[in-house]
């Protein structure tokens, strides 16, 4: 598989310093350091190839290599940062025989310094991801045991809701209350103002065209009637509508 190179961060002005051996285990200080001189001045890049990082320290003109750092981890021996600045670094520089130096490395402004921070640290935080991936790869996963097991049961509630939006529950129907007393009586009929009334009898004079009526079949209500004409009621039965 053919690889590219990749270009992690470019910085067009960086200085490399002559530092001197360390003498404790206190770390390394830029004030030690000849500041105000820098032993060259020039382009840094940071490229990768593959999982391979390399610090390149290289002319700005012509891009003529001045000086490689392989960078295995970060942090790590191969960069360390200074213990009284953010923008100087110590760096590991290897020729083409593996012979190792350190030499100083400056920034002009913190804010190239970060971005040193950033680049290297998302390189490696990749590195790490794709090794997490390809080992979930190789490694057989656990198959989960979904069946029942014997004399296992599950209980499901459902509730189906309706078109109406109105859920689907059985409930049974409660009887309507039946209304007692005066209050259920049914309104008279429309026209009534309250007092019963009884069609008079038929008049004991039948015209020709008719049969003669049977005042017989009155009963009471002729006897009524003859008593009302008269002024008179003579029986004690009868009640007057």
């Amino acid at each position: 598989m053919e690889t590219y190179e990749s270009i992690l961060l470019v910085k067009n002005e960086v200085f490399v310093f002559k530092i001197p051996p360390r003498t404790t285990n206190r770390g390394y200080r830029a004030a030690d350091w000849n500041l105000a001189e820098p032993t060259w001045t020039g382009r840094m890049r940071i490229v990768s190839v593959g999982d391979a990082c390399t610090l390149k320290l290289e002319d700005r003109n012509n891009g003529e290599l001045f000086a490689k750092c392989p960078i295995d981890q970060y942090p790590g021996l191969a960069i360390e940062s200074v213990s009284d600045s953010s923008r100087y670094f110590v760096v590991r520089i290897q020729d083409e025989n593996g012979r190792a130096a350190f030499i100083g490395l400056g920034f002009g402004d913190r804010s190239d310094s970060f971005d040193l921070n950033v680049a290297l640290q998302d390189h490696f935080k990749r590195i790490k991801v794709c090794e997490e991936i390809a080992k979930e790869k190789n490694e057989p996963k656990q198959e989960l045991d979904l069946k029942f097991k014997e004399g296992e049961t599950i209980k499901i509630n459902m509730k189906i809701t309706k078109k109406d939006g109105s859920e689907g529950i059985n409930k049974q129907a409660k009887p309507r209350p039946i209304s007692t007393g005066s209050g259920g009586l049914l309104p008279p009929p429309p026209g009534s103002s309250g007092t019963k009334t009884i069609p008079a009898p038929p008049s004991q004079t039948s015209s020709p065209s008719h049969q003669p009526t049977n005042s017989n079949n009155w009963g009471e209500f002729t006897s009524a009637n003859n008593n009302s004409q008269s002024g008179g009621n003579s029986n004690p039965n009868w009640v007057q509508f």
